[in-house]
């Protein structure tokens, strides 16, 4: 016969005992239920699926996570420095397209940044001296185009060892511009020599403009200035990155295509890339969140809408191939004649017209015949009405 002393406390572990189990499967659900799958528009919650082609490896599917799964980096800030470099970072109400992306990736992670801009020739001592938390905008040059004895390489070497990079998620190329009818197949500056050629101002392009195996660099204070420089015959070319071109084309097509020629080759590459110190707490975490969410934010059209794109070519599933990327699901019934490859250096290889890939509502379509037709209705509305301020270029002809 049990006392009732002894009942209570077998009624008491027991239920101690279904509590805990209780308490385990809560937790186990609420882990499961922190990570959210890039999707794009996809409203189902399924993983990225390919029709009229193999199914995509599982490991395409980025994870993404809220603000709170991390919670070190909730609520963080973070004191970035950079140096003007028109058209990725410039003063208010200008194009800022480098600031404007890291400052929202970083604002998705929970972390608040505030940027300082100096001079080139003091950024790598403000961020090898500890008062910086890192850059929003470093380059670095491919491999094939680094030079030993430039100063400005040497610099970028000094920092490599004192931080933190992350993926490129842009690329600075600069194309050449020309007047309709002129030639524009130079593939270096070299093959520029004895022309005179715009160039924004500023020192990110200093040794560039310093070189003395190239044209004449006159300094314009800003693309637009460029532009009516070369219609005015002042210069005989403009060198513009390749978002500015994208936006010329865009916008003022009919312009572009009765006034201007572009070349196609870029006479210079270069990644830009979030830098922080080793030193700083969670570098590690930042770097990877800031590279998944740069992930997030092309599947989702954030990437279009601040850099006011209608279509980017990159490979956003992670497998190795491009796909196109438009800034709606509504694309209009003809493929895309014109795109902005978001990396020239060690993106996916280019493929035939009827072998492109293209991403719509968290699907890829093996070819344009297998998109949908629900996708091929004309979209009314355009890329340039983000939901945060852009810069604006504004060309007059």
């Amino acid at each position: 016969m049990v006392r009732p002393g002894n009942r209570l406390l077998v009624w008491f572990l027991v239920c101690s005992f279904v509590f805990f189990l209780v308490a385990v499967i809560v937790e186990e659900f609420a882990l499961f239920d922190t990570e959210v799958e890039v999707q794009g528009d996809d409203a189902s919650g399924g993983a990225f699926k390919q029709e009229g082609a193999a199914d995509v490896p599982a490991s395409a599917s980025a994870t993404v996570g809220a603000p709170g799964d991390h919670p070190a980096l909730s609520s963080r800030q973070l004191r970035l420095v950079t140096t003007t470099w028109p058209p990725f970072v410039n003063a208010p109400g200008r194009p800022r397209f480098a600031l404007d992306l890291v400052d929202a990736a970083l604002e998705r992670m929970g972390i608040d940044a505030q940027t300082i801009v100096m001079d080139e020739d003091r950024l790598s001592s403000a961020l090898l001296n500890g008062g910086f938390d890192g850059s929003a905008a470093v380059w670095t040059d491919p491999a094939d185009q680094a030079d030993p004895a430039d100063q400005a390489d040497q610099k970028n070497e000094a920092r490599e060892g004192e931080m933190l990079y992350s993926r490129p998620y842009l690329e600075n190329r600069l194309m050449l511009v020309g007047r309709r009818g002129g030639d524009v197949s130079a593939t270096s500056l070299a093959g520029l020599a004895g022309t005179k050629v715009a160039l924004v101002a500023g020192k990110a392009y200093a040794n560039v403009a310093e070189r003395t195996d190239g044209p004449v660099f006159v300094r314009s204070n800003s693309d637009e200035d460029s532009v009516a420089r070369l219609l005015d015959g002042e210069v005989d070319y403009a060198l513009m990155d390749d978002l500015v071109v994208q936006y010329l084309v865009g916008n003022h097509g009919e312009e572009a295509r009765t006034r201007l020629a572009f070349g196609s080759t870029p006479l210079l590459t270069r990644s830009l890339r979030l830098a922080v110190s080793r030193s700083l707490p969670d570098a590690d975490a930042i770097i990877a969140r800031f590279d998944a969410e740069a992930l997030a934010m092309i599947a989702d059209r954030t990437y279009h809408n601040l850099l006011m794109l209608d279509w980017i070519r990159t490979d956003v599933d992670g497998d190795g191939l491009g796909e196109y990327v438009p800034y709606a699901d509504q694309t209009g019934p003809a493929p895309p004649d014109h795109f902005y490859e978001l990396f020239l250096s060690g993106g996916p290889p280019a493929e035939p017209g009827p072998a492109r890939r293209y991403y719509l509502a968290g699907n890829i379509y093996e070819g344009w015949s297998a998109v949908p037709g629900q996708y091929k209705a004309l979209d009314t509305g355009s890329p340039g009405s983000p939901s945060r301020a852009v810069g604006t270029l504004s060309f007059t002809w």
